[in-house]
């Protein structure tokens, strides 16, 4: 991971998966800096200048201040809540933390698409007259990623993202529900396991 990423990047895509309707379609993923030795850290706190923001690309009429109104509690306090359970990292209190922690919430828009002969390999031994893929199936949706980011004097050292599509209309409660998964599945995979030798 470089090293070179900013601070402020550490946004957590959270509102995204508030409205997630299906946990199964959620993908987790993590990536870390391999020459910070994480069992060094000790403490964490959330980053003091902003502990996180919304970024949307979706229409005109989105407002991210007020989606990060709505979901800015409920991803701290599930943060909060999965590390206390874990028990790895402690909260720094007025001391210096090891860790700072940051969220951001990112809405945008995605597609899937296929195309004549797309799965049929280009080889001369299946005897088929080339021809040009033209688009038969495409469809749009919505998707969002959360993204959590610990950083350790001012560089990203590990960072965590969870990715659904969004199916508005989910009840508040369910909404609620899957943050704190996405939360807890993504934190599950903190400290990274060392490299074997």
């Amino acid at each position: 991971m470089r090293r070179s990423l900013s601070l402020t990047g550490l946004v957590v895509a959270s509102w995204v998966l508030l409205l997630v309707t299906s946990y199964a379609d959620m993908k987790v993923k993590t990536d870390h800096d391999p020459a910070f030795d994480f069992t060094k850290a000790k403490t964490w706190a959330w980053n003091a200048k902003e502990a996180g923001r919304v970024i949307t690309a979706r229409t005109a009429n989105d407002d991210p201040e007020e989606i990060k109104s709505r979901a800015e509690p409920i991803i701290m306090e599930a943060v909060s809540t999965e590390m206390a359970r874990r028990n790895v990292l402690q909260p720094a209190g007025t001391g210096t933390p090891d860790l700072t922690l940051a969220y951001s919430l990112l809405l945008t828009l995605g597609s899937q698409s296929q195309q004549i002969g797309q799965f049929v390999p280009s080889v001369a031994q299946w005897g088929m007259v080339p021809f040009s893929g033209a688009t038969q199936s495409l469809r749009g949706f919505e998707q969002g990623s959360l993204l959590l980011d610990m950083s350790a004097n001012g560089n990203i050292v590990w960072r965590g993202v969870a990715q659904a599509e969004i199916k508005p209309g989910t009840p508040p409660d369910k909404r609620t529900q899957l943050i704190r998964e996405a939360i807890r599945d993504v934190l599950a995979k903190y400290p990274p396991k060392p490299k074997k030798k």
